[in-house]
């Protein structure tokens, strides 16, 4: 029988754990972590380098976002940032927020000339710092906005995958359709803990130049942080508000907190009011 005990000390606030996915109360070995949580933070720091350099599976995504758009009978197009691979990418932040030569061209012609903001709304999707976040979150998040947003009767522009992109490169997607408002969802930097943390900017009336003061955000959109119903019921207030108030940013505040109908609640056409 062994009688020797663990050369594991533990944290008083161990019990605390279980709140949160913080690397709180590893306990010690003598000056040390313990091996099993070194091993745990050496494989979650791959997970995350593995999310900034996984590829874009583009006709994949592509699949899933005309489905969970069919009602609106919304298409997809691929697009490619000035970055043209990965290295540059990350290398080259600025390279990220402008898109290529041949995707500028591809949308100059807009497919309703007749006004020159002929669509309320874009979806730009963006694989950004990890594509792992859109692969998993973008197209089930859109479905649940779509039930939401159904009622609106919007005028969506087709959907937009851009790849190698940062947030910005949705300003110059959208203006190039002719949106009123842009929605980039994009992959967030990954953390230690959510290597698939998808995040939603809103910007009001994009265009080239605007800076993140014009842009709204919802950040950390996953099944472990903020479910696709709470996120897209945020979304869909803010846009609402945007295009009632015609703004976005610093101006437009999320007054969703605290609500305790925030999924129950019915929602209001601002087209009717």
């Amino acid at each position: 029988m062994n009688d020797k005990k663990s050369p594991v000390i533990a944290n008083p606030w161990e019990a605390l754990r279980q709140f949160t996915d913080a690397r709180i109360a590893l306990g010690r070995a003598g000056v040390s972590l313990p091996t099993a949580a070194q091993l745990a933070f050496q494989l979650a720091h791959a997970k995350a380098r593995d999310a900034v350099h996984l590829a874009l599976d583009v006709p994949q995504l592509a699949r899933s976002l005309s489905a969970s758009l069919e009602e609106q009978g919304t298409s997809c197009r691929t697009l490619h940032s000035a970055a043209a691979d990965r290295n540059i990418y990350l290398q080259r932040p600025d390279l990220g927020r402008r898109l290529d030569a041949a995707s500028r061209e591809a949308l100059k012609t807009p497919v309703k000339p007749q006004s020159a903001r002929p669509y309320d709304v874009a979806f730009v999707v963006v694989d950004g710092l990890s594509a792992l976040a859109i692969e998993q979150n973008a197209a089930p998040f859109l479905t649940i906005l779509q039930r939401r947003i159904a009622a609106e009767n919007w005028s969506i522009a087709p959907i937009s995958i851009v790849q190698q992109g940062r947030v910005a490169v949705g300003d110059e997607v959208a203006e190039l359709l002719g949106a009123k408002a842009v929605v980039v969802l994009i992959g967030e930097r990954p953390g230690l803990s959510s290597p698939d943390s998808m995040g939603l900017y809103l910007t009001w009336m994009p265009r080239v130049g605007l800076t993140d003061a014009s842009r709204n955000c919802i950040s950390n959109v996953r099944p472990a942080g903020l479910r696709y119903e709470e996120a897209a019921y945020k979304l869909h207030y803010l846009l609402s508000e945007s295009h009632k108030r015609q703004l976005s940013g610093v101006d437009l505040k999320d007054e969703t907190a605290g609500d305790p109908g925030l999924l129950t609640a019915p929602q209001k056409n601002f087209l009717l009011e």
